[in-house]
C-alpha cells in the first residue's frame, strides 16, 4: 500500500451527526494522500455504524473503537497515534472541520524546513450566530520559524493541539503522548510540545475550524463549557500543576512567569465572568481549590494584569468572597466599583476599607483607574438596576442607583437618559438622578418599549439599555446592570399600526456582567414577507445593479 503522507486522526464519542462533516472536510483536502483514522472512544450511539459506512465509502479511512470509554480525548488519539502510518499527524474533533487546504499548506511548511512542528490559524465559528472570528490572531499573524518557545513564550497562550501537524519522529523520539486520565491535555501536551521542539513553523493561513456552542445543553457542553462543575476546576488547576512541575524537570523553569500570566489571563478569567452567578457553596468550594495554586504563582505575573483583573483575583484570595461577585460584574467593561476609601498616603483603594496587609494594598489600589482626574467621556461610573417593575403592555419601571466613587458628580439632581437602539434611530428616555449620599444617586424611569422606533421592515437582535450623563456639553454613556435573575416576561407589540409585528422579551442577560436583555423577533408579515424580501434586495449583485443604474441615470 502506498505510505501516506499525513495521518489525520478524529476523535468522536457519541457524535453520529457531526462525524460525516468532520470526515467530509478530510476527504475534500487538496493534499490527498492522506490517511485518515477514526477512533471512537466506544461510542453508544450510531456512531460506530455512521463510521463504517464511511470507511466503506474511501479506502483511505480506518476506522477503530477503544474497548471502553475514556472519559476523555488523549486516549482515542493515543490509539491512533499507535496504528499511524504517516511521518506527520494532525488530530481534529468530530465536532469541527479542517479547511480544504490545510494538510497542504501545514505539510508544505515541513517540507521547505525540517521543523518538529508547524502551526496556523484557528478560525472560530459561533454557532448560535455565525460569527467567525481567529483564535488568538496577534500570534500568527506572520510566517515565521520559531527557535525554540523562549523566542516568543506568548505562544503558550496558543496551546490547541488540532491547529499543528506534528513530525512523527519528533513524538516518538521525546515519547511525547497525550496524558490519560484527566482533562485539559492539550494544554500539557502543547506546553511539552512547545519546550521540546528545537524549531516550530507558524504559517497565518487557516487550518483548523473550531465550532464554538456557547449554549449547548450541559449535558453537551465542550468540556471548557463545563465551568460550573467544580470538578472542572479541580481539572484546569491539577494540569496547571503538571505543567510547573514539567517546567522545571524539562529546564524550562524560566519559562514560569510567562505560564503563569497566560494562567492568570485565559484559563481564571474564563470562570472570573461567570462568578456572579455563582452561589455561597459553589463560591467556597471555587476559593479552597484555586487560592492556594493561585499563592504559588508569580507576582510579576499579577503584575501585568489589567487592575479590575487584580482586584477579583485578590478578593479571592482574601476571602471576602461576596465582593468578589460585585467585583467580577465590571470585568472588560469599565464598570467602577461601588466604593473606594482612601489610606493615610491618599491612595484609594477598592472597597470600605484600607487593606491591611502589603499584598492586598498593592493589589487593591485603584490609583491606576483615574476615577477623579480621567476626562467625563471615559469617567468610570456603576449604574445599577435595585428594582424593575413591569407595567402595562411592554412597559418597565426601572429603580437606578449610580454610583461616582471618584466624585465626578456635582452635588444636586443629575440630568440622565436611558438610549436603546434597536434598529438606527436611537431611543432616549430623560429622568433624573437625585443625591442620596456623597457618591450616590438614586432615580426612576419608566421605559415604554412599543415607543421605540423600529423600522419598518423589522429588526430581530439584542439590545442592552445604556445609560448616559451630561455634563457640561459632555456625555458619558455606561452600561446598566440589572439584577442576575428576575422572571422573564414576552409581549407582543403592533408596531406601524401592525404593519411590522414583534415578539420582544424581557430577561435577564444571564452572563457577562447581567445586563437588562431585551429581545426583539419579528413575527407575522414582517417575518414572512417583509424581512425575505429585503434580504434578497440586499444581496450583493442587487445593490450593484442599482447602483449601477442609478450612475447611468445621473
Amino acid at each position: 500500500m502506498t505510505i501516506p503522507d499525513v495521518t489525520v486522526t478524529v476523535i468522536v464519542f457519541n457524535d453520529a451527526a457531526r462525524l460525516p462533516r468532520a470526515v467530509a472536510s478530510l476527504r475534500a483536502q487538496t493534499h490527498a494522500n492522506i490517511e485518515i483514522v477514526i477512533s471512537d472512544d466506544h461510542s453508544t450511539d450510531d456512531t460506530p455504524t455512521v463510521a463504517r459506512e464511511l470507511a466503506a465509502q474511501d479506502h483511505r479511512i480506518r476506522y477503530i473503537r477503544l474497548p471502553e470509554n475514556s472519559g476523555g480525548c488523549s486516549a482515542p488519539r493515543n490509539r491512533a497515534i499507535e496504528i499511524a502510518r504517516a511521518p506527520y499527524l494532525m488530530f481534529l474533533d468530530s465536532d469541527d472541520e479542517l479547511p480544504p487546504r490545510a494538510v497542504e499548506l501545514l505539510l508544505a511548511a515541513h517540507r521547505e524546513r525540517a521543523v518538529d512542528f508547524a502551526m496556523g490559524a484557528v478560525r472560530r465559528v459561533r454557532v448560535d450566530n455565525g460569527r467567525r472570528t481567529t483564535w488568538m490572531p496577534h500570534l500568527v499573524a506572520e510566517r515565521r520559524t520559531v527557535e525554540g518557545i523562549e523566542q516568543d513564550p506568548r505562544l503558550l497562550f496558543e496551546h490547541l493541539s488540532t491547529s499543528k501537524m506534528y513530525a512523527r519522529a519528533f513524538l516518538d523520539r521525546h515519547q511525547l503522548r497525550f496524558p490519560e486520565g484527566i482533562h485539559y491535555e492539550d494544554q500539557l501536551f502543547s506546553a511539552q510540545a512547545y519546550c521540546l521542539a528545537k524549531a516550530f513553523t507558524i504559517i497565518p493561513d487557516p487550518v483548523y475550524v473550531w465550532y464554538i456552542e456557547p449554549f449547548a445543553a450541559a449535558s453537551a457542553a465542550s468540556i471548557s463549557n463545563q465551568r460550573h462543575k467544580i470538578s472542572n476546576v479541580r481539572d484546569r488547576v491539577h494540569v496547571q500543576r503538571l505543567i510547573d512541575d514539567f517546567l522545571v524537570s524539562s529546564g524550562h523553569a524560566g519559562l514560569r512567569e510567562d505560564k503563569d500570566y497566560k494562567f492568570l489571563k485565559h484559563d481564571f478569567r474564563m470562570y472570573a465572568g461567570d462568578l456572579p452567578y455563582r452561589d455561597e457553596e459553589w463560591l467556597a468550594s471555587f476559593a479552597d481549590l484555586m487560592t492556594p495554586y493561585l499563592d504559588t504563582l508569580s507576582p510579576d505575573a499579577y503584575a501585568r494584569l489589567p487592575r479590575a483583573e487584580r482586584v477579583v483575583l485578590e478578593l479571592l484570595r482574601d476571602g471576602r468572597l461576596a465582593e468578589v461577585r460585585q467585583a467580577a460584574r465590571g470585568l472588560g467593561h469599565a464598570v467602577a466599583p461601588r466604593q473606594v476609601t482612601s489610606g493615610p498616603d491618599g491612595v484609594p483603594y477598592w472597597g470600605d476599607s484600607v487593606p491591611s496587609t502589603d499584598r492586598a494594598r498593592r493589589e487593591l489600589d485603584v490609583s491606576e483607574l483615574e476615577l477623579d482626574t480621567r476626562p467625563f467621556p471615559t469617567a468610570q461610573f456603576r449604574h445599577e438596576i435595585t428594582e424593575l417593575t413591569p407595567g402595562p403592555g411592554a412597559s418597565l419601571t426601572l429603580a437606578i442607583r449610580t454610583y461616582d466613587p471618584g466624585l465626578r458628580l456635582p452635588v444636586g439632581p443629575q440630568r440622565a437618559s436611558l438610549l436603546l437602539t434597536p434598529g438606527r434611530r436611537r431611543m432616549t428616555v430623560p429622568f433624573r438622578l437625585d443625591p442620596v449620599r456623597p457618591g450616590v444617586f438614586e432615580g426612576t424611569v419608566r421605559l415604554d418599549l412599543a415607543a421605540a422606533q423600529v423600522p419598518l421592515h423589522g429588526f430581530a437582535g439584542l439590545r442592552h439599555p445604556l445609560v448616559r450623563l451630561d455634563q457640561q456639553g459632555l456625555s458619558n454613556s455606561a452600561l446598566l446592570l440589572a439584577p442576575l435573575d428576575f422572571p422573564s416576561r414576552t409581549v407582543r407589540i403592533p408596531y406601524h399600526s401592525g404593519a411590522a409585528p414583534h415578539d420582544l422579551r424581557i430577561e435577564p442577560e444571564g452572563r457577562n456582567p447581567g445586563r437588562l436583555q431585551i429581545r426583539w423577533t419579528p413575527v407575522g408579515v414582517t417575518a414572512r414577507v417583509t424581512r425575505p424580501v429585503l434580504q434578497r434586495l440586499a444581496h450583493p449583485r442587487l445593490r450593484n445593479a442599482a447602483r449601477l443604474a442609478a450612475s447611468v441615470l445621473r
